[in-house]
């Protein structure tokens, strides 16, 4: 989940390295530091909190140094404290490193590190691995990066490091296992970017490496990237080119991040569909479609596997591909599918789907398909991601970079690709008619005019929010394509305003639920017309008879859900299995203003990160 960045080169490192700390933030901001190397000397600073406060700390000091790594944590082993903020400096002060993932076996080390003399001043297992890097480098008489690969053989568990040897100021050397790290290369091989991702590289140089898993890279200012595998056998650099928009990258006039992305979600997904989606000539083009049609089209099953809110797209994607190409879909979450033995087929295909490409859940999920034989398939944002590249086929969902930690348009991103891929899919099975075929592509292709509608009722929006802003629980209902929406619209809540939030299938509310009703317990229902419709009027009159505050979400001059509800929130009429892209609109701007009004820290939520790159 943290977020390194590193440089080597000609120009002053810390500006550099604390730019790239504020891209990633998002990964973690328990604590910060940053380590230079000018001359023989090695300065390190660091700061609870985020970012901003190791600026504070480094004021006025000595910053100088055309080397460095940096490090912004989320905290998984020891609290967040200076003590255990990276980076982690070795016994004698030689080495400095940062690390991303979790040293399973960091008590066993530790131990047998003690016996040799070795001292911790942290509980982490990051101080662990720089000590036993030192020990090797000192036993072996051998170089930092051979002292590298000679450690991380001891080493159970997940790592992206950055390692630096004041001895050695012209070299930085990176090693990753299970967790995220590319490498951009500046002009004839003149200076190096270590990053957790491309965000902190992308303004600086095109040119960029993505680190395969037990490999190691010496990066040394005038050479070519050198890449070894954990046996010391060199690798070519597959160098790669990237594309990324550095607007996306800042929050423009906006507050926050999540209300820009939020904002950008029309231009996202006529982003999203450019290319493939094409009513002129009533198509619908996937090159994972096309270039793996027999694969998929003798799949026995689909099995979806993701987290947090990409299993909330799951489940709608689930009911995507059941109804429109009549195959069995099953949806797991990607932390228990590996756990519970699963019976998986070698003609089943495995969807992932991540917004980062790298939720390590996720990753060791699709490891086990692969293992037994599964077609796998990737819908990710991070082009270069580990997803992406592990995968047999897949797409990109192409919203540019999310910054803020509760996802937006990576979640209508994601749906967007699930819809296309079942329309691919289902006119190539011959399972849709060409009257459904043509009816959700030529009204896929309006669906993002039709958020810029929704988006016109912020101002109602965030006057509603004053209203519910300290309601201690809220209860999210809704049916068939909108139960997914109602739970992915409480996990909103949830995640930035700290309110309890249930989300539950509408039907279900009299099995329990119910008991909890009373004028205190505010019920979000989205209640559109849909085939359900009359069903879920009469789930609003339950609540009604019972004291209970009803907010809906409803077709736009539906004048008998007004009589209903306490308060109503419009959304254009679509498709029935279109409306998740418009009603979870509305869901992620009350929570959003919620959360504003509360004065709590919107793109940066307390406990979480963006990239769960960790078990």
């Amino acid at each position: 989940m943290c977020g390194i960045v590193g440089y080597i080169g000609k120009r002053d490192a810390y500006p550099i390295l604390i730019k790239g700390l504020h891209r990633l933030e998002y990964r973690g901001y328990d604590s910060a530091g940053v380590a230079l190397i000018d001359g023989n000397d090695m300065n390190v600073y660091k700061a609870t909190g985020k970012v901003a406060d190791l600026e504070h700390v480094a004021k006025d000091k000595d910053c100088a140094g055309t080397i460095g790594i940096a490090h912004t944590r989320w905290a998984t082993h020891g609290e967040p404290s200076v003590q255990n903020a990276h980076p982690h400096v070795s016994e004698s002060g030689n080495l400095a490193i940062v690390h991303n993932g979790i040293i399973e076996n960091f008590d066993v080390l530790r131990s047998q590190l003690k016996k040799k003399g070795f001292h911790f001043k942290s509980e982490t297992d990051t101080e662990v691995l720089v000590q036993l890097i030192e020990y090797v480098q000192n036993k072996r008489a051998c170089s930092l990066s051979e002292a590298v690969i000679y450690a991380l053989r001891k080493c159970i568990g997940a790592y992206a490091i950055a390692v630096i040897d004041k001895r050695q100021p012209n070299q930085i050397v990176a090693a990753r296992k299970g967790s995220p790290m590319v490498i951009g290369i500046g002009k004839d091989n003149e200076e190096f970017f270590i990053a957790s991702d491309a965000t902190p590289i992308a303004e600086y140089t095109k040119q960029v490496v993505y680190i395969n898993d037990e490999q190691v890279a010496v990066c040394q200012p005038g050479k070519p990237i050198d890449i070894m595998d954990l046996s010391q056998s060199h690798v070519d650099p597959n160098v790669k080119e990237i594309d990324m928009d550095m607007s996306m990258l800042d929050k423009g006039e906006f507050p926050h991040y999540m209300l820009k992305e939020i904002f950008e979600q029309p231009q996202c997904l006529r982003d999203c569909m450019r290319g493939r989606l094409m009513s002129y000539n009533n198509s619908v083009i996937l090159s994972a479609v096309v270039n793996h049609r027999k694969r998929l089209l003798r799949a026995r099953r689909f099995i979806i596997v993701a987290c947090g809110t990409s299993w909330h797209a799951g489940l709608i994607g689930k009911q995507l591909i059941e109804h429109f190409c009549r195959i069995p879909c099953e949806v797991d979450y990607a932390s228990e599918f590996r756990y519970r033995d699963p019976v998986i087929y070698p003609d089943d295909v495995v969807i992932a789907i991540s917004q980062s490409g790298e939720t390590a859940d996720t990753m060791a999920a699709l490891e086990l398909a692969k293992q037994n034989g599964a077609f796998t398939m990737g819908i990710v944002n991070a082009v270069g991601s580990s997803i992406a590249r592990m995968t047999d086929a897949g797409i990109y969902i192409h919203v540019g970079p999310e910054i803020g930690v509760a996802s937006t348009k990576a979640f209508t991103g994601q749906l967007t690709c699930l819809y296309l891929f079942t329309l691919a899919l289902g006119r190539a099975m011959g399972s849709m008619s060409i009257d459904d075929f043509t009816a959700l592509v030529e009204e896929l292709e309006c669906i993002p005019a039709k958020i810029q509608e929704v988006l016109k009722q912020t101002d109602n929006i965030k006057e509603l929010s004053n209203t519910f802003t300290f309601a201690h629980n809220f209860l999210y209902l809704g049916r068939g394509w909108n139960y997914p929406v109602a739970l992915e619209g409480a996990l909103k809540l949830k995640e930035i305003s700290y309110i309890h939030a249930e989300g539950y299938p509408a039907a279900e509310m009299k099995h329990g639920p119910i008991a909890l009703i009373d004028a205190e317990m505010p019920c979000l229902f989205i209640a559109t017309k849909h085939d359900d419709y009359g069903k879920i009027i009469s789930n609003m009159q339950e609540v009604k008879a019972r004291g209970g505050k009803i907010i809906a979400i409803s077709t736009k001059g539906d004048e008998e859900i007004k009589k209903i509800a306490d308060r109503t929130i419009e959304i254009p009429n679509t498709l029935p299995a279109l409306e998740p892209l418009l009603t979870v609109v509305p869901l992620q701007l009350l929570a959003y203003y919620v959360a504003v009004n509360k004065g709590l820290n919107v793109d940066m939520p307390r406990n979480l990160a963006k990239s769960v790159t960790v078990e």
